[in-house]
């Protein structure tokens, strides 16, 4: 187990520090190492018209992008910071994986409403915040997190985000979707935010700040499983015979216990 506690809501538990669990779904996916430039890993889809992109050293730490072909630009673009755990862009990567084919556009079709997009946050309990200079705020049960959709824009390059955890540089967690991403890949995104499993994280390395709002459980390690009636008689059955002496072979006498002393006869 990565981490010695659990915490939960999962969307307080800031970056694992690797993107195992954000890459996990396409690891069959070409990886490609780059030395130059801001990426230091490239994972695409086989005919190159997905890319994820992992950053280990920049605050935007993820780059998804979808495209018609290998050469044309971006579609649609998402992009998670530093401070996003792995675990919710591993629901858009394993949705990704989901649609990818190389005779389908799934993964480009825009079709449906924005509001698919958040509806699992909807569903969830969470809650409408109104409207602020054309930003409709969607919040989570305990302030911590929440959505915001460009209600204005319709080709804004931050059209929703999906947020988590207390303002600042090294707590605030923020994935971004440009405009024409497919309402679905949000929707499976959001999906995770609600999510009721927790995830490991090794607490001196959670942020103060997000320890304060989340809830830590230790992490304790399996316990042996309590042996089953058949595991017994297994047991039983190998148990060596317990000696009970010896008997010469030119013998036909079979040991017994010593018979009592007699006792001493009165003179």
């Amino acid at each position: 187990m990565d981490g010695d506690v659990y915490v939960t809501p999962r969307y307080l538990a800031g970056s694992s520090g690797d993107g195992n669990a954000g890459f996990a779904p396409v690891a069959h996916w070409p990886h490609h190492h780059l030395d130059d430039g801001p990426h230091q890993l490239v994972v695409t889809s086989p005919d190159h018209r997905i890319r994820i992109g992992w950053a280990g050293d920049d605050y935007d730490l993820w780059t998804i992008s979808a495209a018609p072909d290998a050469m044309s630009p971006p579609q649609w673009m998402a992009i998670a910071n530093q401070n996003t755990p792995a675990e919710l862009v591993g629901a858009l990567t394993a949705a990704l994986a989901q649609d990818w084919a190389e005779d389908s556009d799934r993964f480009l079709a825009a079709a449906g409403r924005r509001s698919d997009a958040v509806e699992p946050l909807i569903a969830a309990g969470w809650t409408f915040g109104g409207l602020d200079r054309g930003w409709l705020r969607i919040n989570a049960p305990d302030g911590q997190a929440g959505a915001t959709v460009d209600v204005v824009n319709r080709h804004a390059d931050e059209s929703i985000t999906l947020w988590a955890g207390p303002a600042g540089w090294g707590s605030r967690a923020g994935i971004v979707f440009s405009s024409r991403t497919p309402p679905h890949l949000i929707a499976a995104t959001a999906k995770a935010f609600t999510d009721p499993a927790p995830v490991p994280r090794w607490r001196d390395t959670l942020d103060p700040r997000l320890a304060t709002h989340a809830t830590l459980t230790p992490v304790e390690p399996p316990k042996s499983p309590a042996p089953t009636p058949r595991d017994i008689r297994s047991r039983i059955s190998v148990r060596p015979p317990i000696p009970v002496g010896s008997v010469p072979r030119w013998s036909t006498t079979t040991p017994s216990a010593l018979l009592p002393a007699r006792p001493a006869v009165r003179r």
